[in-house]
């Protein structure tokens, strides 16, 4: 299997491209979220079927070794504030 994004060396260009689809990505996801709300779900339930199709996604993808390095390194990132979005007050 191929390693997870992120452990390749590549150059500029390509990394700015791949940084435009993910933030692209980010955006589609954000919208479905919000309509989901909007609809009336429940937050929480999207979260875990969001955790649960990312996951199944990453596996079919790279591997279940893979997939569950990244896991592994999960606790740390969420503590080191990358999935922190600052509040901005206006």
């Amino acid at each position: 299997m191929s390693q997870l994004p992120g452990t390749l060396d590549i150059d500029d260009k390509a990394d700015q491209a791949h940084e435009d689809e993910r933030h692209a990505a980010l955006a589609y996801l954000d919208e479905a979220w919000n309509e989901a709300v909007y609809d009336g779900l429940d937050e929480d339930c999207l979260a875990q079927a969001a955790l649960f199709t990312a996951i199944r996604s990453m596996v079919a993808t790279y591997g279940e070794e893979a997939a569950a390095g990244f896991a592994e390194r999960l606790a740390e990132r969420i503590r080191a504030g990358e999935y922190t979005i600052p509040y901005n007050r206006q």
